[in-house]
């Protein structure tokens, strides 16, 4: 049986590698936080939500105690901390072993650069969860998981991870991964408008007057894949068809009512600024998508002073409210998009 090292056991990653080891897989996890690995050591990892509650035991260590060769990693830490994460595992990854990236934001190019694409695997994540405390995470609610090869190809070692993975959701393979990846970001950049309020993502994207600002993010980011060729994918709560046919109130409607009985139904953003008051995800996201937009000559206004709101109320110099949303809607005059 191959060695699974789950590098991030926050909220994706201990989900994930909790309902592994409780399948019988063998799971290292691995995160910085030394309370959360010294708790998993101590009590296991307890898993709340819409399973029931569970816990496992399984080893856990700090980054800098982690020894190879590694087998499969999943990488699970936030995006800004992939290069990072990235110097440990490098050196240690076996000649076959390969990374796995459970990330949002687009990090599968910068995990190649440390081990190659042949040794790189994209994977399409959007289960809702949450990291409650030390040793414990609330897993709020099914929903895709697709992974797929960089190169397109349904290669055997896929085939295999995607049978293993159904000890915890019915996995999916694609020959598209950079279109579902592109399609969350697009997503994204929709849903982390509504990580700037204290409201819950469908009370967000319902709130009054606030729709064609909504739009406009999704509108300006879709720009971008489709400059670089990418054909966009659809999934549970993102349909890029509905805004290419100006389906606009339906497109919102489809991701508020997929996030409306969830557990889960804030954005990491909204975590990251609201409760666990540190650095956002926000420049490996929507940050991402604007630079890459600018390279390629395009302008993505809406989607650029959100992430400058992000971080002003990150250093604490303005406060989360809908107001940020009508901020965006105020500055950037959006009359012709809806």
């Amino acid at each position: 049986m191959k060695h699974n090292v789950i590098f991030g056991a926050g909220a994706i990653g201990g989900s994930m590698g909790a309902y592994l080891a409780r399948s019988g897989f063998d799971v290292l996890f691995v995160d910085q936080a030394k309370e959360h690995v010294d708790a998993i050591n101590r009590n296991g990892l307890t898993i709340e939500g819409i399973d029931g509650e569970f816990t496992v035991s399984a080893a856990a260590v700090l980054p800098s105690e982690l020894k190879g060769p590694l087998d499969v990693v999943f990488l699970a830490v936030k995006s800004q901390h992939t290069a990072m994460a990235m110097e440990t595992i490098a050196p240690l990854l076996a000649d076959d072993g390969f990374v796995v990236s459970l990330q949002n934001g687009i990090n599968e190019y910068t995990i190649a650069e440390y081990v190659g694409a042949d040794r790189t695997i994209g994977a399409f994540v959007n289960w809702a969860a949450d990291y409650i405390s030390p040793g414990r995470i609330k897993f709020g609610g099914k929903s895709n998981f697709i992974i797929g090869e960089l190169n397109g190809i349904l290669s055997p070692r896929l085939l295999t991870l995607q049978k293993d993975l159904q000890a915890f959701l019915s996995a999916q393979v694609t020959n598209n991964i950079m279109g579902y990846l592109w399609s969350k970001q697009i997503n994204i950049s929709v849903m982390f408008a509504t990580g700037m309020t204290p409201l819950s993502i469908t009370e967000g994207l319902e709130y009054p007057d606030t729709q064609d600002v909504y739009t406009a993010l999704a509108l300006e980011a879709m720009q971008v894949p489709e400059a670089l060729g990418v054909e966009l994918e659809a999934f549970d709560d993102f349909d890029p068809g509905l805004y290419r046919q100006k389906r606009y109130g339906d497109a919102l409607k489809k991701t508020a009512d997929h996030y409306r009985y969830m557990l889960k139904n804030r954005t990491g953003l909204y975590r990251d600024l609201a409760i666990r008051k540190r650095s956002s995800e926000i420049d490996g996201t929507v940050g991402h998508t604007v630079i890459k937009g600018e390279e390629l000559g395009l302008s993505l206004p809406c989607n650029k002073r959100m992430v400058e709101l992000v971080h002003e109320i990150e250093k604490g110099h303005r406060s989360m409210g809908i107001e940020n949303v009508f901020e965006l809607k105020k500055n950037l005059g959006l009359k012709n998009l809806t």
